[in-house]
């Protein structure tokens, strides 16, 4: 959804948009509390204080399926991450959403590197302890400074051994991080559970590369640098299917995404 989030349009206006232009699947976004924008019609983003029914309405309005929740959370910050992630949860479970992508988020300045793993332990426990009974998988995303390697990322997944805990990859994020994508990829498909379709701009990429952890948003898929046929390849592997969630900054960008992905998809079938 975040293809609409320059539009200043709400979030039933994005999932109407997403249809138009050929998607089958939306990952909402969702916060806490109440915000002006959103309350307004101005921006995409779903307050959890909503009945989550709102969400499940206005996709079948429209003819389109849920393929989880944007539900980020910085797991090192566990008096955010434990009670907004498991009321994510819940919110997932009512409006027919499987799955709630997060990361380790910024940490805090003054935690030592083990006190962080504890940490993220105590979050990922709870929030999995709450998803396990209503069958809802938490992606973890490549993201910030520990995920930002496989190492890394495979360290904060096996904090907490629950049949509901899987990877979210973002193909842009792990290659503006200084990764080989496909490689990285091949070794988490086995517990891939989401895909964020990021693609990332050559200039963009010249600029940044390995000097940053990830980014908001990535151009059009097949304007940037990804192999998105090699992808497509490596996600057949996967246990089960995979939506591939584009992530891009505008509608113009949404729209060159999916015809330029729809035959790859197709012709590998």
């Amino acid at each position: 959804m975040e293809f609409v989030r320059h539009a200043d349009k709400s979030f039933e206006w994005g999932v109407q948009k997403a249809a138009e232009l050929g998607y089958e699947y939306v990952e909402p976004m969702v916060h806490w509390g109440r915000e002006l924008l959103s309350e307004a019609g101005y921006f995409h983003s779903v307050s959890m204080l909503d009945d989550p029914l709102r969400i499940r309405r206005a996709c079948e309005k429209h003819g389109v399926k849920l393929s989880g929740l944007s539900a980020h959370a910085p797991l090192t910050k566990p008096e955010i991450s434990v009670e907004y992630l498991k009321q994510a949860i819940r919110f997932a479970a009512e409006c027919g959403a499987p799955v709630v992508n997060t990361d380790e988020g910024p940490k805090q300045p003054w935690t030592t590197e083990e006190e962080d793993f504890v940490l993220m332990r105590y979050s990922l426990m709870e929030a999995a302890l709450v998803a396990e009974p209503r069958g809802i998988l938490i992606g973890l995303e490549c993201h910030q400074q520990y995920s930002k390697t496989p190492d890394g990322l495979d360290r904060i997944y096996n904090l907490v051994k629950s049949p509901v805990i899987g990877i979210n990859f973002d193909t842009g994020n792990s290659y503006i991080g200084g990764q080989d994508p496909y490689a990285w990829l091949e070794q988490v498909v086995d517990r891939l559970v989401h895909l964020h379709a990021k693609d990332i701009a050559i200039e963009q990429s010249e600029s940044e590369r390995g000097k940053v952890t990830g980014t908001a948003v990535g151009c059009a898929c097949g304007d940037g640098v990804i192999d998105w046929a090699r992808v497509i390849q490596i996600c057949r592997n996967a246990p089960r299917n995979i939506v591939f969630s584009v992530e891009c900054g505008t509608i113009e960008q949404a729209e060159r995404s999916i015809q330029h992905l729809k035959p790859l998809v197709e012709a590998a079938d």
